[in-house]
């Protein structure tokens, strides 16, 4: 790890699912007052008026998206504390992504057979969420379509870039995911995730290589005993 990257923290056990929010946003929704609706409930985010412009560039963007079956990536990570972490990202389509952190951080990601599974060597501490209650579940879906179940709450475009802000339309409440695209050519370069406490982390991805195959290894979980195990610890 580069010097002017902060040593990872050593988290307290409360603080594992929101960890794993660092990569895919795997937080419970917020505790709700008597009166106030239940997340599956609260109401979807009105959706922008959209221009043909808009449309085309999402339709382009749905296009690319179910296009993009394996990616490779180093990433960079930035918190909602502001602390960095660094390391070597896999994406394979459907339903599968590694995230391992570059030493000296115990820390690991993996998602497939439905679940995420984060582990901290360090603390002999595994969590498990079930993949589909976290934003970026979106993007490993099988299909990928940008409207119906997942409602498009924001296009915003930057110089060279467009950033898409994306939603369950179900369960608004449980959190969002923006993710950035240069425009020319069209590729996936960063994401945003907030969570239910509106806490965002930022994953920026860097020296991408798309297209290639990855052992069926590479996604195993590091205790076999978990898979299924979903919403465990220890």
């Amino acid at each position: 790890m580069s010097s002017w990257f902060p040593r990872p923290q050593r988290p307290h056990r409360p603080t594992l699912l929101a960890l794993a929010a660092l990569a895919l946003a795997a937080a419970a929704p917020p505790p709700v007052a008597p009166s106030a609706p239940t997340p599956s409930a609260a109401a979807t985010p009105a959706a922008p008026a959209l221009t043909p412009a808009d449309r085309e560039a999402i339709t382009r963007i749905e296009a690319y998206l179910n296009s993009l079956h394996t990616l490779k990536a180093h990433f960079l990570q930035v918190a909602p504390s502001g602390a960095i972490a660094e390391g070597t990202a896999w994406l394979a389509r459907p339903g599968r992504m590694r995230f391992q952190y570059a030493a000296p951080s115990p820390l690991l990601l993996v998602a497939g057979h439905g679940v995420v599974l984060f582990h901290d060597a360090s603390l002999h501490q595994t969590s498990t969420i079930p993949l589909d209650r976290t934003p970026l579940g979106i993007l490993l879906a099988p299909e990928i379509h940008l409207g119906g179940p997942v409602a498009v709450t924001a296009l915003r475009r930057l110089p060279g870039e467009l950033a898409l802000t994306l939603v369950r339309r179900a369960t608004p409440a449980e959190g969002s995911l923006t993710l950035v695209f240069t425009t020319d050519p069209l590729a996936l370069r960063q994401w945003t995730v907030t969570d239910a406490q509106h806490q965002r982390t930022t994953v920026t991805l860097e020296n991408i290589e798309t297209g290639g195959s990855f052992a069926p290894d590479r996604f195993a979980f590091p205790n076999p005993d978990f898979v299924g195990q979903q919403g465990t610890g220890g």
